[in-house]
Parts: C-alpha cells; structure tokens; sequence
C-alpha cells in the first residue's frame, strides 16, 4: 500500500473517532451522578450532592429529617436503568428497608439535569419516599404482643402474666417536696439502696416516674397506704411473666423483664426499648419464640401537626406506607411437673452449698423436677454441674464387669486398703469389717467396696468404663432434651491411678444430677433413657442438643476429684449411645441397687411408701485437704421415677443426699 493510501485511511480514521467523541450524549456522567446519589440516600447523607436551585446542606437536613423516625435503620438503595433526553436523565431507585420482621420494598425516580459538565439532581421528596410531599416526613408506630407462657406438664402455667406493683416516685406528684428527702424515704420502705436511688429521682425528668423496686402483688407487705404517706411516692399496677414464686426454677426458665439498652444494641433491631426479653435459662434460649414479633407500620405524615391538629385529621392525619402484622409468641411446652418441681425447692431450701434435686419419668425421659438449691447462687447445678459422681459411678462399672462375664452373685475381693502405683485407695469411713474379704459383688455394691471395684481395673478397661456409660445414656448427645444440659464425661483412655480412680467416679469422670437421674432412669427402664424436657423446641429455636454445655466461671471449681481436677475441655459426647443395656443386664444392676437398700447403708429407704426404692450413694473426694472434701450423692429408682440429689462439699451420700431423698420420695407418692 502507497503512502498516499495510508494517509487516507488515516484521516478517515480520525473523521470516525471525532464523529464519536462529538456524538457521545454524557450518559456515563448522568450514570454516575445517578450512582453517587443512591450511595448517599442509602447512608442518609446528601451534604455531598450537587443539586440544582437547592443547597446541599439545606436538602440534607430534611433528608435526616424525613428518615428520622426509622434510625438507626438506613435503607439499601440501588440506581437502575437510566432514561436519558438530552440535558435530562431519569433513573429508578429501588429501596430496601428492614422494618422489624418484614422487608419495606419500592421504587422511586429521581430526575437529573445537566449544567455544564455536571450532572445536578433535582430535589423532590417523593425521591425518598412514593407519594411524599412537601412538608411531610415519615412516622412509626409499634404494637408489642404478650410474652407467651412457659408451660410445664399437663399445661400447668409456670410462667404467666401475674399482678405487680411498681413503687416509685412520680415527680409531678411531689410538688414543693424534696426529691431527694423523698426518694430516701422510700428506698428506705422498699429497702433499696437510698443514694442511688435518691440520685436515679433526682436526674430523671420533671414529668417522670422513677420506679424503685417491683413487688408482687400476691403476698406483698408494703400497703398502698405506707406508700402513699411518702410525698410523690405510689404504686402502679401493672402485670409481667412471672413464675409461681421469685425463686421457682429460677436457674432453669430464667427470667423476662424490659430489654435493658446493652441488649437492645446487641439485638441488631429485633429488641426497642419496652419489648419484654428473657434473660438467662429457657427464657433466653427461646426468646423470639415466646416474644413473638412486634406490629409496625410506616406512615407518611405532616411534620409540626400539634395534638389538636391531628385529632381533626382523618386517621390523625397518617398515610399508611408499609405495614408488619404483629405476630403473638408461641408458649413453650416442658414436661416440668410444678408439684415435684417446688417440693424439691423446699427440700433444698435448707441446704448450704450448692446442690440439686433431679427427677425423671423413666418410661418416656420426661424431665419432671431440676431444682438448683440456693446455694447455687442462681447457678443451673441440676442441669450444667460437672462433679465427680464418686461411687455412683459404680453402677456404670458393674455394666461393664457384667458384660465380661460377672453376676451380682460373682465373687470379688474387697481389702481394707489397696495401693496401686504408690497411691493407697481405701474404702469409706464405717465400712463393715463383715463385708471385707472374698464377697458378692452384690455385697461389695451394697456397701460400696471402693477396693473390690479397684481391684476390677485389669479386667475392665476405660474404654468399656466409656462404652458402659454410654450404654446408661450417660456422655452422650440428647437431641430431645431441649435445653442446656451436661450428661457426663467419661474419658475412654486412662491408665494406672487415673484409670483405678475412674473405677471409683473420680480421677476425670464428671457427670451432672441430670445425668446421675438418667443413668438410674435407665436401669429401671432397661435401655437407655432419652431425656425430654422441652416438648416443642422448634427447628429454627436453636435448641441445645444436650451436649457438654460450657459453665459459668466458678461453678466447677470445687468438682476436682481426688485424682484430678475436671477439664475445661471435655471430651465430646457421643452422638449416640454404645451398645445400650439389655432388659437383663438392667436387671441384674436393679437387683444390686435394691441391695443397697434391703442389706446395705439405705436401709432407711425401705420405708418410704409404694414401689419398692432401690438406690446406690456416693461420695466424692475432691481438692487436697486431709482429710478431703466430699461431695455427696444418692440415685434412686421408685416405680417409673428415677431421682438424683447432690450436695456439693456434702459429706457422705446415705447420711448428707440420703435423707433429702426419703423426703422428696415420700413426699412425691
């Protein structure tokens, strides 16, 4: 090709690029423009918008005015297709809102012009909202529904609605009175602190109500009178979800009462300020189950309409834009039995340390009484303690011995003393000396022969120590349970004093009451007990598993066995359970457990009314005193109910755990 050829295709070249520059119609300009402007909706945040004929900071602070009724919920904000005619672009903004439980979706239309090189909208507020004039902004009203109940068997109400008073001072009643003089006063009838409360009263507003304490209106003592003496003080009636009593199963359903403003910000908006959320136990784990979820709508309405101007409008001068149906919570079914549950309550209301009361229905699992004694501090002992059974354990190791071969008639050798690399065993204080020598293993389980059991450890290994265990339920996942609970740990590998120790439920196996109740449960059943405590979990709730549940700090630290102190890492339970005990097996460990109570040291278990009781104790030394601390423990099968009760730093279990038992059996029928 000539020379002259390529400078044509040159200039023709040149022609074309500069027809294309000349003909670009700035759409990408309008493109971005229409960009930046759903970025700064979306961040309710204009200031840095170009708009034409108005200010930018003037169209930002109706913009904030506008969306203040929704903050801190900010919209998405997407632009889309963009129409362009000549110095005009119009392009979609499509909104997103989450507004309670629901999704507020729509689409607006913003109008851009071009002036200059720039791209200018034009401010209108039906850009933010369809429909919205000039002057208007937008409004929210909410509708909380009632916390739904708690119920437990036979659909008893455990938790429900119950009158209350809430005392306080109303500031506008005290007139010339002292706040401060007043607030005293009042601390001082309720018995609150005075300087805190007096300080509360005198920051609070003019038109305020500050409440002091909230009072039960079954059973209260401060009349309304005693009230009333104080300048500015009253009571206002009102109603909460409360339990039959301030302490009934307080560690196992929690409590509910106002969200406070740590958890309205952790809720990430599901919780405002007045909606009532639960707080610890079943109450927190299922929360949006028993809350529900609130009615809200979205109005458009005339900004500055005093009350008498609203009340002249038709719907109070509101236009309604979105609307969420309230929707009430769902009451939550356990099998608790109100009865067994206080009765326990009272056995262990005078009980020191901490400890619990466990009772189960062997035949169905369900979980009727799990009472946590005072001395838990709140503490959910019953469901989530982790301590050595001691020789409870021992119902687990007679498993294991049968299934190699043994019966309760076998016979065992049960020394004084046993030393076993270095460490000297023994058996408790006051074991008969007639039950010492060559023995039944029905005898040596009746009296608890820690050393015949020790003597056991080289024909049972720890591994069938685990699988046993499992095989009685115990350190194995309960799906069905329904709340928070640890069923046990049993490590399947030890040796030498670790595995002697765990023939005795100490070294590193750890088990809560619950498990303890499931493990005798299983006996009288004869398979493996799957407890139930919550009916209608739900599949979205979340429901523990039963599963090792992580405790409070503090709470384990005096389970420590002899042998060892409990991990902050147990081993995981197992999915399922091991070979589960046959319908013979459960027998033969049955005919040993009523041994305990016809020829061991419960004989005065044989008294208690109705099926005969059959029973094995148990007492756990822990820490490195000398002598140690105990923990004291009983399991027992009466009939189709199996109970567990624990005292922490009890002594020992038939003369500490023993009695407290008698008493809730008898009591129980």
């Amino acid at each position: 090709m000539g020379n002259s050829s390529k400078l044509s295709l040159a200039l023709v070249g040149l022609i074309i690029g500069g027809s294309l520059v000349g003909c670009s119609d700035g759409r990408a300009g309008a493109q971005d423009a229409a960009k930046q402007l759903a970025s700064a909706v979306a961040a309710v945040d204009v200031g840095s918008v170009a708009f034409e004929g108005k200010d930018s900071g003037a169209a930002n602070e109706q913009l904030k005015e506008v969306f203040k009724a929704l903050d801190p919920v900010k919209p998405g904000v997407e632009s889309g297709e963009l129409t362009l005619e000549k110095d005009t672009a119009t392009v979609p903004l499509n909104y997103s809102w989450k507004i309670g439980s629901g999704e507020w979706k729509y689409t607006t239309y913003a109008e851009l012009k071009k002036s200059g090189d720039k791209w200018l909208t034009v401010w209108n507020p039906a850009t933010l909202v369809p429909g919205l004039a000039a002057g208007e902004i937008l409004g929210t009203s909410s509708q909380s529904p009632q916390r739904a109940e708690i119920l437990g068997a036979g659909g008893a109400k455990l938790v429900t609605y119950r009158p209350v008073v809430n005392v306080g001072i109303d500031k506008p009643l005290l007139a010339a009175a002292d706040p401060a003089a007043s607030a005293t006063q009042l601390a001082g009838l309720v018995g609150v602190d005075p300087a805190a409360y007096a300080q509360q009263v005198q920051a609070a507003g003019p038109e305020a109500f500050v409440t002091a304490i909230t009072l039960r209106e079954d059973g209260r003592t401060i009349s309304d009178n005693q009230i009333g003496e104080i300048p500015g003080a009253r009571a206002i009636r009102d109603f909460l979800p409360l339990a039959p009593t301030r302490t009934f199963a307080r560690a196992l359903l929690g409590t509910a009462a106002e969200a406070n403003a740590e958890q309205i910000e952790k809720s990430g908006g599901a919780l405002r300020a007045g909606v009532t959320t639960g707080s610890g136990g079943l109450q927190q784990q299922y929360d949006a189950k028993l809350r529900g979820s609130d009615g809200t709508q979205v109005f458009a309405e005339k900004a500055g309409l005093t009350a008498e101007e609203r009340q002249a409008l038709l719907n109070g001068g509101r236009r309604v834009l979105f609307q969420v149906e309230m929707k009430v919570g769902t009451p939550l079914q356990t099998t608790l039995d109100p009865n067994l549950q206080q009765l326990a309550e009272n056995i262990l209301a005078k009980v020191g340390p901490a400890s619990a009361i466990v009772a189960l229905r062997p035949s169905s699992g369900a979980v009727l009484a799990a009472a946590s004694g005072p001395g838990s501090n709140g503490y959910d002992t019953a469901l989530l303690g982790q301590y050595a059974p001691g020789s409870i354990f021992k119902i687990v190791d007679s498993l294991a011995m049968i299934r190699n071969g043994m019966t309760p008639d076998s016979t065992v050798d049960c020394p004084a003393t046993l030393t076993v690399d270095g460490r000297t065993f023994k058996n408790a204080e006051g074991y008969p000396a007639s039950s010492l020598g060559s023995v039944t293993l029905r005898d040596a389980f009746a009296h608890s022969c820690n050393t015949a059991f020790i003597n056991a450890r080289d024909k049972v290994s720890q591994a069938q120590l685990e699988s046993a265990a499992t095989s009685l339920g115990v350190a194995v996942e309960a799906p069905a349970l329904g709340a928070g609970a640890f069923l046990g740990s049993v490590p399947g590998d030890a040796s030498g004093t670790e595995h002697a120790a765990s023939m005795i439920g100490q070294g590193k196996v750890l088990m809560s009451p619950l498990a303890a109740a499931i493990m005798a449960g299983s006996v009288a059943k004869g398979s493996p007990v799957a407890p139930q405590l919550v009916l209608n979990p739900g599949a979205d709730e979340g429901a523990a598993t039963g599963a090792a549940a992580t405790p409070s700090a503090g709470s384990t630290a005096s389970a420590a066995a002899s042998a060892g102190s409990p991990s902050s890492a147990s081993p995981a339970p197992a999915a399922t359970s091991g070979t589960p005990v046959t319908a013979a097996e459960a027998a033969a460990l049955a005919d040993m457990m009523r041994a305990v109570v016809t020829s061991g040291h419960t004989g005065f278990l044989a008294s208690v009314p109705g099926a005969p009781v059959a029973a094995k104790t148990g007492t756990a030394e822990f820490g490195s005193d000398n002598p140690p601390k105990t923990h004291a423990w009983i399991v027992a099968v009466h009939g189709d109910l199996a109970v567990a009760v624990f005292v922490e730093e009890g002594g020992l279990g038939a003369t500490v755990s023993g009695p407290l038992l008698k008493e809730f059996l008898t009591a129980a029928g």
